[in-house]
């Protein structure tokens, strides 16, 4: 099979707690090896929005062919929020919002996100959230802080109506069970919700069960490198029980479309040497 892979959930940054590194030629052979064309990277490690972006706007430039942008903007940071997103979007060629709910103290409905979506919908500006729900949270003064809720995946309907223009990308497709059990609810309600599929729960049977719920067209590959290795994602899809064309959807088709990119498809990497 040659089919271009676009890899849209992948980190840039440092983090010592976790061995994480920027060390791009890691990244790259790294890439080779799973035959992966371009990969969508954004950063979460550090606090404000600017330093994110900043981050991620020097890795790629190192090699926009072979990556992409994603800007992390933090509702905790709302002062910044809209002069990140302008410069982001207008001045840095990013290709979509990341935001990562369990670092803010209230879900991702609360009125504090609102003016982050509300510039992204009026610039149709896709939106790729960290999901997850099946563990437990809890409160600091009333106050719902780090925990599964703040991104449940079950929020996003809400959203996804209130702002038709942004196409949310639900990220590890909510991880455990009962998460996918609510993207998949959430997916089928709102044509405009996406499902990525990196996770550290990929259940057997989990690519057919999205596919076969939601159908093929809204179903995204990423991997979470350097979190994860991007070949034990690939191989999820590569055998699951679905058809080849599906396959060639969720490994890159759909995303080149949603994100509105030009791939060289005679110079893809995934053939026969790889799978």
């Amino acid at each position: 099979m040659n089919t271009p892979i676009i890899d849209v959930h992948a980190h840039v940054g440092n983090w010592d707690a976790y061995s994480v590194t920027d060390d791009q030629e890691k990244y790259i052979k790294t890439m080779d090896d799973a035959g992966i064309d371009k990969c969508f990277v954004s950063c979460i490690f550090y606090g404000d929005s600017k330093t994110n972006i900043d981050v991620v706007h020097k890795f790629v430039s190192q090699n926009p062919k072979r990556f992409g942008g994603f800007a992390h903007i933090s509702s905790n940071y709302i002062d910044e929020a809209i002069p990140e997103l302008e410069r982001s979007f207008k001045t840095l060629g990013m290709k979509a919002v990341k935001i990562y709910p369990p670092y803010s103290r209230y879900p991702v409905t609360h009125p504090s996100w609102m003016p982050i979506f509300e510039w992204c919908n009026e610039n149709h500006i896709p939106v790729k959230s960290h999901t997850q729900y099946g563990g437990t949270g809890y409160m600091v003064n009333d106050d719902l802080a780090w925990s599964d809720l703040a991104g449940r995946p079950i929020l996003f309907i809400e959203l996804a109506q209130k702002f038709p223009n942004i196409k949310w990308i639900l990220a590890h497709a909510g991880n455990m069970q009962e998460g996918r059990e609510e993207c998949v609810q959430a997916a089928i309600e709102c044509p405009n919700i996406y499902l990525e599929i990196c996770t550290s729960y990929g259940d057997q049977g989990t690519i057919e069960y999205l596919v076969d719920s939601v159908g093929d067209d809204r179903i995204l590959y990423g991997s979470d490198i350097p979190l994860m290795d991007p070949r034990f994602h690939i191989g999820r899809i590569i055998t699951a029980n679905i058809s080849l064309e599906s396959k060639k959807k969720i490994l890159g088709l759909n995303a080149i479309k949603l994100l509105n990119l030009e791939i060289d498809r005679k110079s893809t990497r995934l053939n026969s040497s790889h799978w």
